[in-house]
């Protein structure tokens, strides 16, 4: 997987990175990192691309795919579980380490109010004693959504170390799904940022969300900085990307 997609953030389009000494400082195992979200799959694959360079001395980049010859294997990702079942590649890169999850809000594009299964948040739980895990709160590629509750619960729970990671470009780059590159000569970024400072047992779930929201820049009071030029863009790419998969 590292070999073929390699590219697409070093060749087709240009990823810039800033904070891989934040990676090099972590522990082995229990580690959360949690994201905003622009595609099903292109964000996380720069993920492990962007953590097994860093582990191998990289500074900021992800020159040199030598990297992927010896990659830290336990690093796992939330998904949800239609969305790893939609396609044969999807199922492929299910065993890349996928933790998958049934949505308690939406299924099959329709929503829907389904009780949490207590075996997925174990399930994750499981993921964090072995290694590092990859979520997405907001649960959906569109931004400025509120996150899920559910993050909190598992912070809580789990006491992991939290690391926010935010992401750009992504969108602008690859289709919805994240597997076809949509234009090339895109910059895309990632930063990661320092573990966030949480007092498990006293902080409720509504100031651990909110905490969140700050940190991976979806809070809503950082749209009256986006130009209302670009919120028009985004809600028209959603909308014409929404018909189109209908349409399909």
């Amino acid at each position: 997987m590292g070999l073929i997609t390699h590219s697409r953030y070093k060749g087709f389009n240009k990823l810039e990175i800033e904070g891989s000494d934040i990676i090099r400082s972590l522990p082995e195992k229990n580690v959360l990192f949690v994201s905003n979200h622009q595609t099903y799959f292109a964000d996380v694959v720069a993920m492990f691309h962007v953590f097994n360079a860093a582990l191998s001395g990289r500074e900021d980049n992800i020159k040199n795919i030598l990297y992927l010859w010896n990659p830290k294997l336990n690093i796992y990702y939330v998904a949800a579980k239609e969305t790893m079942k939609k396609s044969v590649l999807a199922k492929i890169l299910a065993y890349a380490g996928s933790i998958s999850i049934e949505r308690t809000w939406r299924a099959d594009g329709k929503e829907v109010n389904r009780p949490v299964k207590f075996s997925d948040i174990s399930n994750i739980g499981t993921a964090l004693a072995d290694g590092w895990v990859i979520t997405f709160p907001q649960g959906t590629t569109r931004p400025w959504k509120p996150l899920r509750k559910g993050t909190a619960h598992i912070i809580k729970k789990y006491k992991p170390i939290v690391v926010p990671v935010v992401i750009d470009g992504f969108r602008r780059s690859f289709d919805k799904k994240g597997l076809y590159i949509k234009k090339k000569g895109i910059l895309q970024s990632m930063l990661i940022k320092q573990p966030l400072e949480i007092d498990y047992d006293n902080e409720s779930i509504d100031q651990i969300i909110e905490k969140l929201e700050y940190a991976i820049e979806q809070h809503p009071s950082f749209l009256h900085v986006i130009p209302q030029e670009e919120l028009a863009a985004y809600e028209a790419d959603h909308q014409k990307r929404r018909y189109s998969y209908k349409g399909n």
